[in-house]
């Protein structure tokens, strides 16, 4: 009997390990189904964050792109205003009149319109020209013969500043922003060039097409600059006096029909320079010359170029070149198609007539007693205003000239300004 209630005793022993087994294997299951469904949650979480994350950036993008679409479809030329008031408007019918040879369906002022820029083309075209030597000849043409919107400082009433259609600038042969932009782009459509104008609120050139790239041309700027200076550029040249949305305008990056690329003139080094200078400017008498090194200027070769310019701006502004003229002049670089530097001098030249009775400045009686008004209502000493005097030696100096006197040597003291044979001034200390 004991044996058997040992059997019995062992039996429920057995029992109760087996249910402990299944306890301990239940737990370890359900870890592991905790586990993988805190992992599936996991997962979800993270697959959910970075679906959000990636679905922001796309639709990020996607408006990005909407909004670049909109400002393309939205961008204006024709219709628009600058500065609020002179509105480009389309010359189309025109230019496609010209070239059907049909005039009928124009009004009396476009026909007027369409047999001026006819003349125009008339002059300056020629039989074998290129799209780049036609665009070249009418903005040649226009810079010298289209002036500004006035003839003085002051606006008077009835003075006609107005001109921003081409029927009126080539009418009065003056000129806003927007009649130099909108008569240029009249006759390069006449000849089948392709043009947009670019504008912001307050300015508006051209982006020409040619070879199929693009460059921008600023007539207006140039017209009272120097020519050149702001003639087929790029987007990179462009940017550093114009702004415009950039989105909505094809892009400017070809340097091929930059006048640097297509006029400059090959020198071994900077210090060939002045004699090339002299030749060009007698042979022809540009007002933009342009050098090209034999061998690419390095960057210790940039202190000599910035003393050159320097030293070749002072001469031309002193006088001694004669003929009552001097030169204001600016200095650019350029790139070439190869990256390689292009030395760009654009002068401007002004010729001065002392027995011309319209000359009002520094040494007219007229000048000194405005500056001296200036001074004395204001506390001012007439030399900060520009008027130097110097009355050991009884010499009054305009600004250019004293400019000079520093350029020259850093004078102190007494000076003299001596008229040479030629026309030209000399400050001896």
């Amino acid at each position: 009997m004991s044996t058997e209630i040992n059997e019995a005793n062992e039996a429920k022993q057995s029992k109760k390990g087996g249910k402990a087994v299944k306890i301990i294997a239940v737990a370890l299951l359900s870890a592991c189904l905790l586990a993988s469904l805190g992992m599936n949650i996991y997962q979800a979480c993270a697959q959910r964050q970075y679906a959000d994350t990636v679905g922001g950036f796309i639709d990020e993008q996607r408006e990005r792109w909407a909004e670049e679409e909109k400002q393309e479809n939205e961008y204006i030329e024709d219709g628009f205003k600058v500065g609020g008031e002179y509105e480009i408007r389309s010359t189309t019918h025109i230019s496609d009149a010209y070239k059907s040879g049909d005039d009928s369906q124009l009004s009396s002022e476009d026909k007027e319109t369409l047999k001026m820029a006819k003349a125009v083309l008339d002059e300056v075209i020629e039989d074998g020209m290129s799209d780049y030597e036609k665009e070249r000849a009418v903005y040649q043409w226009m810079v010298r013969n289209i002036g500004g919107s006035s003839s003085g400082v002051i606006s008077r009433p009835g003075m006609r500043h107005s001109a921003f259609t081409p029927h009126d600038v080539l009418t009065s042969k003056s000129a806003v922003c927007v009649g130099y932009a909108t008569t240029f782009r009249l006759l390069l459509n006449m000849m089948d060039i392709d043009v947009h104008i670019v504008h912001n609120e307050y300015h508006s050139w051209d982006l020409v097409q040619l070879d199929g790239d693009w460059y921008h041309v600023d007539i207006y700027s140039d017209a009272h600059g120097t020519m050149y200076g702001n003639f087929n550029m790029t987007d990179a040249v462009c940017r550093t006096g114009h702004s415009w949305d950039e989105s909505a305008l094809p892009e400017a990056k070809s340097v091929k029909y930059s006048p640097a690329v297509q006029n400059s003139v090959e020198v071994d080094s900077l210090y060939d320079v002045p004699a090339a200078l002299k030749q060009a400017m007698d042979s022809e008498g540009n007002s933009a010359i342009y050098f090209k090194f034999k061998t690419p200027l390095a960057d210790e070769d940039m202190g000599v170029a910035d003393f050159l310019v320097e030293q070749i701006r002072t001469m031309l502004l002193s006088g001694l070149l004669g003929d009552d003229s001097y030169y204001y002049m600016q200095a650019y670089w350029y790139p070439d198609e190869q990256g390689n530097d292009i030395l760009g001098l654009l002068m401007e030249k002004e010729s001065y007539n002392e027995e011309d009775p319209d000359i009002i400045d520094f040494d007219s009686p007229e000048g000194k007693k405005i500056i001296e008004a200036l001074a004395e209502a204001f506390e001012l000493d007439p030399a900060d205003l520009g008027l130097y005097d110097d009355e050991e030696n009884g010499i009054d100096l305009p600004w250019e000239e004293a400019a000079a006197a520093e350029v020259i040597g850093g004078i102190d003291g007494p000076i003299e300004v001596v008229t040479t044979a030629n026309g030209g001034s000399v400050v001896i200390p």
